[in-house]
């Protein structure tokens, strides 16, 4: 049985829940407002940020940190593609507050990621992340040696595709296999269907 709740160090890994949709956009507005990581200009609203969680947990997981509760951080993965063939890919996301960063935060939220993503069958994660041409402050290196870290690898890069700030930067895509691709793959399990799951 998959237990999605999980307590490590005082670190508890769990569901995200609606609820906690403000606390999440609390951390993702930095990220818009002054980084190029996600390409996004405009923060979202929060009935709007709403409203994508509750699309995500319609069959992906959508995941957070939290310790004697303060949410540290979250991940979530979603359709890659979003056609019938790549059903057996999805796409990562991941954010962490601002500083709370390289405390081992983030590699506990993608470990619970792949679990999940096992148990719903699931065989390839893809990470879609801007990367600088060159550093500056808007934009390092680090996400793609997180990905790197915890065992993705490139496996193609666009350049110059998103602008922002002034600046024209390239987006790489990294993938990690989870497990044996065969003729005859079991099929995919919806988040909410998984047994043992909270919500």
């Amino acid at each position: 049985m998959l237990k999605m709740t999980e307590k490590k160090e005082n670190i508890i890994i769990r569901t995200a829940k609606i609820t906690d949709a403000e606390e999440l956009l609390k951390i993702y507005a930095p990220y818009v407002e002054k980084t190029a990581i996600t390409f996004e200009y405009e923060v979202p609203k929060l009935e709007e940020f709403k409203n994508r969680m509750e699309n995500t947990l319609k069959r992906y997981p959508y995941i957070l940190a939290e310790k004697n509760g303060e949410i540290l951080g979250y991940a979530y993965t979603g359709a890659f593609v979003g056609r019938a063939a790549y059903d057996w890919a999805a796409e990562t996301t991941i954010y962490l507050k601002e500083n709370k960063r390289r405390m081992g935060i983030g590699k506990k939220l993608y470990e619970r990621l792949e679990e999940v993503s096992k148990a719903q069958n699931i065989l390839n994660l893809n990470a879609c992340i801007s990367c600088p041409r060159k550093e500056d402050q808007y934009l390092s290196r680090n996400s793609i040696q997180f990905h790197e870290h915890m065992g993705y690898a490139i496996a193609g890069e666009f350049h110059k595709c998103g602008y922002k700030f002034g600046t024209w930067y390239n987006m790489v895509w990294m993938e990690k296999m989870l497990g044996k691709h065969t003729d005859m793959p079991e099929p995919v399990i919806p988040f909410p269907d998984l047994p043992g799951r909270d919500i």
